[in-house]
């Protein structure tokens, strides 16, 4: 069993065999590790989902600033 990709990282480059070892034959370690890896995942995912929701919510801003100046626009033009 091969660590998950998630532990290959600056932080714990000294320690790969040790950890390679331990991941294998250290049951706590394995479940600290996965636990590890579930958060780094879900961190990226939520990044993600924010980066796309702040995408949105600028476009929508846009949006609304956009129509507020045509809807002066437009009662000025007809009043």
């Amino acid at each position: 069993m091969s660590l998950p990709d998630e532990l290959y990282n600056v932080k714990f480059a000294e320690y790969f065999e040790s950890m390679r070892s331990m991941y294998q034959l250290d049951d706590r370690f394995k479940t600290i590790c996965d636990d590890y890896c579930t958060s780094i995942t879900e961190a990226k995912n939520y990044k993600k989902k924010y980066e796309k929701n702040f995408r949105n919510q600028l476009e929508c801003e846009n949006l609304s600033k956009e129509l507020e100046e045509e809807i002066l626009f437009y009662i000025m033009r007809n009043t």
